[in-house]
């Protein structure tokens, strides 16, 4: 029952803070006491609505037919109760919601309550609460009877006889819960206080510690715990069943069997589904039939129907000519340009068969397979212990499996099970069949004793034929084509490097990272009994915000709760113990920020082109762009067929005649050359030839080349070539829209080139390339471009392996000409830059 004020005081206005619109600043709105009190009601009763009333079917969160309430008005300008009809007195009381099952006009009719002109007194609406609990309920001493008070305090109360009222409701079991406006709490006093609602707040007190089940509360705080998340606890209905231990139709005298029971112990919870509407017009004949709507908004005729599934079954046929046939939907599907066109033609589902898919055909299955002959109960299968249990083979919902309740026997028989496996630290693989020729399914049968009561666990668990297993390269060992392991590489962490990882995830640990108890010592900050999924939880905040509010605009859905967004960060205990591990790991990994690549309008209005190193996969593998345009794909091949046309294929060149020179034929590959060259590394059969995106590793057998010039053409997904990179930069260039895709290209060719150690010939053209780059990266505002690529080169020439210290040995010697575009450099050229001028001359000095 929910007594609610409605005296003069519930109209006073108050200011509330809501969320700002779009994520903007919180803004402030003036509501009164009345209609803000009035959102804790309308949760609690939504919390019962049924979902038939509010979206169509089924229930909400509770929905069931038990959960009953009703309101009584205390302050109301009438009188209407069942005591003052009887026996006069109780005034300014009325019965305003008969106790019943809530749905949606009852929010409806709680939304409409405006503040009267007279006071009431809320002991004799306690009064009337009680007498209509009582009348309703009778002898049904299983139902919770709970009464729910909610005033500001402000008028006068009649507090005699009170006593009375306190044992009568103690004897009845009555749960009282007074939410006050602005009431005094630990957290929240109220300044200039009236006497008389001092007066009552100390009362109420008084009152609620008489009772066995009474709690005053702020109705702020109230409002706050109503969307704190929750987890349900529900009861699982027991199921019977059988446990047997043996064969007991052929070894009966060697078999046990225990009658048992089976109930869940844990439930998966899932958001709740929506339905879909859609909005439906009346139609002419609905129209004429209606009332005379000449008046009213055409949004107001119209109305929303939920949208009903429905499935029809069409054949394709193909038949010469145009003609439709019957059943066909209006329309034909061409089927090209033979004359022939394609009809979809409708089918009956009793006509179908039922197919399962074996391949690339489909096996047509006229009835359903045979089921095997389970018999109904759980079966062990076999004991192992309990350390190999994989927790990854763990799936769906845990049981308790227990002795009949009824059978002493039976409990002895399976206490002594339990424990006899507790004490040899083993587990069971149990098969579980729910009822006669029905799936079985296997499980882990875990033995778990409580202080009553000795039982198992059971858990699904995986068949054989349903894990998989798939093979990956190692991380950990690198094996080369002679067949010995490789100890250093570039793919494998170092000493100090495992160290420092080491000592990263020590500093990360959450098991010391929480709150001190009592004795001053660290607790885990983690506990999954106060994790709470959002997808549930912010989902019934927003559906129950909804349901209170008259309009979202003016009342945004709040924040959620603390309690639902408390793991969402981790412990700052953790991130200050870690702070030195993380820049350890970051010294060590060597570890550097890449900026992210926005598209940026240019002056020339060129597009911002994909970049290729979205789709890079690890240990410097590139699966081929299934999106790529066709107009690349064949820029990629009149490329390629160019290439060709300049040089002869190797194949051509390897049996060219005898007397051929041996500077135009393509040497043998040699054994000890490739001995460096990973099996990681190497191409998948019939893969393409063209060098992938991101360069190799060099070694000698990548170092063999006759003419490094020539050796290679574009990269796929590539713009500018190897061959003459400069040539291609100018002529995408001269495209004007793919300017930023141009600059990325040339400076992976440049960085390429100059750590490949077979391309040291082409050092003073990779420099003139260099200074083309330069330029038109602040001429065409790509110096955030520019800025990485050269400390990415100064980085790759200097500190990695195989590096190139002396090319960058002749950048410096070329100096200021060729460093980082600094800021005054780019406001010159009417571009940005973050990079102040002697940061710029420091860097390519050191």
């Amino acid at each position: 029952m929910f007594l609610v004020d409605i005296s003069p005081s519930m109209g006073k206005m108050r200011q509330i803070t809501v969320p700002g619109k779009d994520g903007g600043e919180p803004e402030t709105i003036e509501t009164t006491n009345l209609e803000w009190s009035l959102q804790y009601v309308m949760l609690k009763i939504q919390e019962m609505v049924s979902a038939v009333d509010s979206f169509g079917a089924g229930g909400i969160f509770n929905g069931r037919k038990t959960d009953k309430c009703g309101v009584i008005l205390f302050g109301s300008e009438e009188t209407k109760n069942v005591i003052h009809k009887e026996n006069g007195g109780y005034e300014h009381v009325s019965e305003y919601i008969p106790i019943a099952q809530p749905n949606a006009a009852t929010l409806a009719k709680l939304r409409a309550l405006e503040p009267s002109t007279v006071a009431g007194d809320p002991i004799d609406a306690l009064i009337v609460a009680i007498e209509m609990q009582d009348r309703f309920l009778g002898n049904k001493k299983t139902w919770t009877r709970k009464i729910v008070i909610l005033t500001d305090g402000e008028n006068p109360i009649e507090v005699e006889d009170w006593e009375a009222t306190a044992k009568k409701m103690n004897a009845l079991g009555i749960e009282l819960v007074v939410v006050g406006v602005d009431f005094d709490d630990d957290d929240f006093e109220e300044e200039d206080k009236s006497h008389i609602k001092r007066e009552n707040e100390a009362f109420y007190h008084t009152f609620t510690s008489e009772l066995e089940l009474g709690v005053v509360g702020n109705c702020s705080f109230a409002l706050k715990e109503v969307s704190r998340p929750d987890v349900r606890e529900v009861k699982s209905t027991a199921t019977a069943t059988v446990l047997r231990i043996g064969d007991m139709d052929k070894h009966p005298s060697e078999a046990v069997e225990i009658t048992i029971k089976t109930a869940k112990a844990t439930a998966l919870a899932r958001p709740k589904g929506f339905k879909k509407f859609a909005r439906r017009k009346r139609t002419a004949e609905g129209e004429a039939a209606g009332e005379d709507t000449m008046d009213v908004d055409e949004d107001e005729r119209s109305t929303f129907a939920q949208l009903q599934m429905r499935s029809e079954y069409y054949i394709e046929e193909e038949k010469a000519g145009p003609a439709k046939g019957e059943g066909s939907i209006a329309g034909s599907v061409n089927g090209g340009g033979d004359g022939e066109e394609k009809r979809l033609v409708k089918v009956e589902k009793e006509e179908l068969v039922r197919g399962y898919k074996y391949g690339a055909s489909f096996v047509p299955v006229p009835e359903e397979f045979a089921r095997l002959p389970a018999r109904r109960g759980m079966e062990m299968c076999g004991f192992f212990p309990r350390e190999n249990f994989r927790r990854e083979f763990s799936m769906g919902e845990v049981y308790y499996v227990f002795a009949d309740p009824t059978s002493p026997m039976q409990q002895v028989a399976l206490s002594s099970l339990v424990r006899a496996m507790d004490e040899q630290h083993v587990a069971a693989i149990a098969r579980w069949t729910k009822t006669d020729k029905s799936d079985p399914k296997m499980g882990l049968l875990w033995p778990s004793g409580y202080e009553d009561t000795d039982c198992f666990l059971w858990v699904q668990m995986p068949f054989a034929e349903d894990v998989r297993n798939f093979p990956f390269a190692s991380l950990e060992t690198l094996i080369n084509r002679k067949g010995e392991v490789v100890k250093e590489h570039p793919y494998l962490p170092t000493k100090e490097q495992m160290s420092a990882m080491a000592d990263f995830v020590d500093a990360m640990d959450l098991m010391d990272a929480g709150e001190k108890d009592e004795d001053g010592n660290r607790q885990p900050w983690f506990d999954t009994r106060m994790s709470f999924n959002p997808a549930i939880h912010r989902t019934k905040q927003a559906l129950f915000h909804a349901a209170v509010v008259q309009d979202l605009n003016t009342h945004p859905l709040p924040p959620p709760h603390p309690d639902l967004t408390k793991y969402f960060e981790p412990p700052p205990r953790a991130l200050k113990r870690a702070k030195a591990a993380i820049e350890e790991c970051k010294r060590t990994f060597n570890v550097r920020e890449v900026p992210k690549k926005v598209a940026r309008a240019r002056k020339d209005e060129h597009v911002h082109a994909p970049d290729e190193d979205e789709e890079m996969l690890l240990l410097d593998r590139q699966t081929s762009r299934a999106g790529a345009s066709q107009s690349q794909r064949a820029t990629q091949s009149r490329a390629l067929a160019q290439s060709q046309k300049t040089s002869p294929p190797r194949t051509q060149k390897k049996h060219a005649g005898n007397g051929s020179d041996s500077s135009e034929t393509e040497p043998e590959p040699d054994i000890e050359g490739d001995e460096e060259e990973l099996l990681l590394n190497r191409p998948a059969p019939g893969s393409s030839s063209l060098r992938p995106g991101p360069a190799p590793l060099p070694t000698p057998a990548r170092s063999m080349s006759p003419d490094p010039k020539r050796r290679r053409d574009r990269a796929p997904g590539r713009i500018i070539g190897f061959t003459d990179p400069l040539e291609d930069f100018k002529k995408n260039l001269e495209r004007g829209d793919v300017v930023t895709k141009a600059v990325e290209d040339l400076a992976f060719v440049i960085k390429d080139t100059v750590t490949d150690p077979s391309s040291q010939e082409r050092i003073d053209e990779m420099i003139e390339c260099m200074h083309e780059l330069r330029r038109v990266c602040l001429e065409e505002d790509e110096i955030d471009l520019w800025n990485d690529f050269i400390e990415d080169l100064k980085n790759t020439c200097l500190e990695t392996k195989p590096g190139n210290s002396a090319f960058w040995g002749k950048v410096r010697g070329i100096g200021r000409p060729l460093s980082l575009i600094s800021q005054p450099e780019a406001a010159k050229a009417g571009g940005k830059s973050a990079i102040p001028e002697s940061e710029a001359q420091k860097f390519i000095q050191d």
